[in-house]
């Protein structure tokens, strides 16, 4: 996500980034900015039956270690970002980490009680535009992989809450997500 402007809250579209004053899309040009260190922070969750988080943590499942395959699919996710976001420029990040945790939450639409994989992508670089989208897409392909290795068992599973939580760098500075 280039971090070109303040938080947008007018209709008019020459106040977005990436539309020209026609109305046209349109690739930020970033070259004026100053290089800075620009860190974002994604995170996101699949939910599941219990038995599938279990078989998971055994690394029981046919298709192989089910995290392991999620965390490279993760990476490579994050490093081919504006090969699948047209707007988005193709950067040099120097660092994608993923992390997994696990718990239990509710899904939203039965209010059941789940098992849960939460995840969490980092990306890292120093450049004229930030890392967001690649942390969206990092968190977003590994949920994929986590659903594509269990689909056989569990059907059902939910993927959610992708979001931003986190970024630093460029000239809106540190920005977090304010939990309700």
């Amino acid at each position: 996500m280039d971090n070109t402007s303040s938080e947008n809250t007018s209709s008019d579209k020459s106040a977005l980034t990436h539309i020209d004053q026609s109305g046209n899309a349109n690739m930020v040009d970033v070259s004026d900015k100053q290089a800075s260190t620009r860190i974002a922070l994604a995170t996101g969750k699949v939910l599941m039956q219990k038995a599938t988080l279990a078989l998971i943590k055994a690394n029981d499942l046919k298709k192989g270690d089910v995290l392991a395959t999620a965390r490279i699919a993760g990476i490579q996710g994050a490093k081919q970002c504006s090969s699948l976001i047209p707007l988005c420029h193709p950067l040099m990040i120097s660092k994608v980490g993923i992390d997994f945790d696990f718990g239990s939450d509710s899904d939203e639409e039965t209010n059941e009680s789940m098992a849960c994989i939460y995840i969490r992508c980092e990306c890292k670089l120093v450049g004229q535009t930030g890392v967001e989208m690649e942390a969206l897409t990092g968190v977003s392909v590994a949920a994929l992989t986590i659903y594509d290795m269990c689909k056989a068992v569990d059907p059902s599973m939910v993927l959610s809450d992708i979001k931003v939580q986190q970024k630093t760098g460029g000239k809106t500075g540190f920005w977090e997500r304010e939990e309700a």
